[in-house]
């Protein structure tokens, strides 16, 4: 080129190929917090970019399946980084499938799906940098992090059997531009094809001119990387034959177990995942019969930002012979798995099958059910081997896993053998199996009982655990949504059926009370023994006051201590289901709740006693349904009445 035609070139950049964007609102805030929040643990971004050139190479591999003439001139994937003292600049190439104009833009102009908001929401309440770290690796910002060791980034890019060459450049403040590269910048691709990003590096991170910190973080971070990870420019590293990768460059999850260290595991976890949380369980087998596949599977730690989002897919990657696929298939992993993250690699299927034709494959369907069964198994031993680790696991991803029992039959005696639940055992704190409850069942109890609420801490003070603690009947405690819609379909454990407390008519007097600490009542006699006249009277006066708004009003076996409370009719919609329905499905129940009374109680006993010498209990009534519904978390309908009543009733006492 000429220098009055790079001139010409030069004239024309700002007004019609370089005109300045600015970032989205989210990327501009996110920039700030990586710059400043994220500067003392700055390695990582090498290993983002180095992961960002990886995943090109295997997508470009999979499009010169169907295309061999993307990859003809330059068919061996390889990535290079170098440094340059002079320019004080470092950077990263790849051969990969590159990006043309358009897909700079929306790659590097803005974050799409990547929760940023959410991200910075959590940053905010974050307070350790360690805690910052761990929310970036979770939501995966990728390039960004380079601004961390960068004041100005170029990312020169062209995409694979296109015939321009873009760049793309920002200081990561002011917004950014793309226009075309001229022949310098072009000659930074490795065989004009691919990806090259420029980092022009702070003074405070000039660690990374030096050939050592680069190779030591390769090697600490990316080893594991299948694609060749060589030190210098591509044309050094191509001429020189006896160039030699910095990394292993081999697919990890092909290798012995035995040949595996847990450090390996991890870096390859943290790079799948990109987080920087340990894996609590990491699962690799190969599967040999009617299908042959290799799989290396993690369980996180830590929860994603969006694990309940609709939206949420998995994040597990399908090779097929070591060639990357996608990671885009629905039906390779079921929802409620949908928080595993690694590799699949099948020797069965076609490569140069479509990905869309692959969603249908049965062979997808096949590898879905044995990766199922696999994890499930592999989370059974964990519980037996891990306790602790366990219970960390199930406390993230507990509430996801049990969505499996909905609608996942053939799995559910699996999924049943690893669900865990708080329950009166140990008081809520510690977590039980369905297994363990069985064990400690009463003499002569046929039953699992189970109570279900919005929090453990609620459920505890629940009126109808009463009984149940007195007698010594342990009850599980039901705390996630999921719980009330798979009770439906899951009939029972072992032959012994759910029941809710909260719902029917339940026979407590078969069981003795506890030989253990009692919880005191206002009297030794038990209910049966009440049932004279003034409390049959009080029975039929309260069912006459509040019958249109109860079912019924019957004496309870559940209360030992409280005055009611109110539970659903045999026939009618659990209360907790029915408060679930009500707001997420705006259902209206066509059933009254049966208020009970503790004919024992104190209050009881005083009101059925006026009500037998002609009083008027019609306030009291209502105050004591009234509690029944505060006690239950469900609304008063009547507020001012109900301040009404109380005011009253506060004033005779004082």
């Amino acid at each position: 080129m000429s220098a009055q035609e790079k001139h010409i070139e030069e004239e024309i950049q700002p007004s019609e190929q370089a005109k300045k964007q600015d970032f989205s609102a989210d990327v501009s805030r996110l920039l700030e917090i990586v710059a400043h929040a994220l500067y003392t643990n700055h390695d990582v971004f090498l290993r983002e970019l180095i992961s960002n050139s990886a995943d090109a190479c295997d997508r470009l591999r999979y499009d010169a399946i169907a295309k061999p003439e993307l990859t003809k001139d330059n068919p061996e994937f390889r990535i290079c980084a170098y440094k340059d003292t002079t320019n004080r600049s470092l950077t990263v190439v790849d051969n990969g499938i590159g990006m043309n104009k358009e897909e700079l833009g929306e790659n590097l102009g803005t974050i799409a799906k990547s929760g940023t908001a959410a991200l910075m929401e959590q940053m905010k309440a974050a307070n350790a940098n360690d805690d910052k770290l761990n929310l970036i690796g979770q939501f995966g910002v990728g390039f960004y992090a380079s601004y961390m060791v960068a004041h100005s980034i170029e990312v020169v890019s062209r995409k694979s059997g296109s015939d321009d060459i873009w760049l793309w450049e920002s200081d990561g403040k002011s917004g950014f531009t793309i226009r075309e590269a001229n022949e310098q910048e072009s000659a930074r691709l490795d065989g004009q094809r691919g990806t090259a990003i420029t980092l022009q590096i702070k003074d405070e991170a000039c660690e990374f001119l030096l050939d050592e910190k680069i190779i030591t973080t390769i090697k600490e971070y990316s080893d594991h990387i299948s694609v060749p990870i060589y030190l210098g420019p591509p044309s050094e590293v191509a001429k020189d034959k006896d160039a030699s990768p910095v990394n292993d460059a081999s697919a990890l999850w092909m290798k012995q177990k035995s040949e595996i260290t847990t450090q390996e595991y991890n870096d390859f976890y943290k790079h799948t995942s990109g987080g920087f949380d340990e894996p609590v369980m990491t699962s690799h087998w190969k599967a040999e019969g009617a299908i042959e596949f290799t799989s290396l599977l993690y369980v996180p730690m830590m929860r994603p930002w969006d694990l309940f989002d609709p939206s949420r897919k998995h994040s597990v990657k399908l090779y097929v012979k070591r060639v990357f696929i996608t990671d885009d298939i629905d039906t390779l992993m079921y929802p409620w798995l949908r928080f595993v993250q690694g590799v699949i690699d099948s020797e069965d299927l076609p490569l140069n099958i479509s990905r869309e034709t692959l969603q249908y494959n049965p062979t997808i369907e096949k590898i879905k059910k044995a990766v199922a069964r696999k994890v499930l198994g592999d989370l059974d031993k964990l519980s037996r081997d891990d306790e602790a680790g366990f219970s960390a696991f199930w406390g993230q991803f507990g509430s996801a896993l049990k969505e499996g029992l909905y609608d996942a039959q053939e799995h559910r005696a699996a999924l049943l053998k690893v669900c865990r639940f708080y329950s009166t055992h140990d008081n809520g704190d510690k977590f039980t199996s369905l297994e363990e409850y069985v064990e400690r069942m009463k003499d002569g109890q046929d039953e699992i009982y189970y109570i279900s609420g919005e929090s453990t801490q609620t459920i505890k003070n629940s009126p109808q655990l009463e009984g149940f603690k007195s007698r010594g009947i342990e009850v599980l405690f039901f705390t996630d949504t999921i719980d009330d819609f798979w009770l439906q379909t899951v009939q029972d454990y072992k032959e012994k059926p759910f029941k809710s407390i909260t719902k029917g008519d339940i026979d407590l007097d078969k069981f003795e009370p506890s030989s253990g600490p009692k919880d005191t009542s206002d009297s030794d006699i038990k209910p049966d023994e009440q049932d004279n006249e003034a409390t049959s009277k009080l029975l039929t006066t309260l069912q006459d006051l509040l019958k249109d708004d109860v079912n019924n009003v019957r004496k309870s076996g559940r209360l030992t201590d409280s005055p009611v409370c109110l539970v659903a009719s045999d026939e009618g919609v659990d209360m907790n289901m029915e408060r679930v329905l009500k707001i997420h499905q705006k259902y209206q129940s066509d059933t009254k709740p049966v208020l009970e009374i503790n004919t024992n109680h104190a209050l009881i006993k005083k009101m059925a006693k006026s009500c037998d010498n002609g009083g008027d209990i019609t306030d009291a009534a209502y105050l004591l349904l009234d509690q029944a519904k505060i006690i239950q978390g469900s609304p008063v309908d009547d507020l001012s009445a109900f301040t009404r009543r109380m005011s009253d009733f506060m004033s005779k006492a004082i």
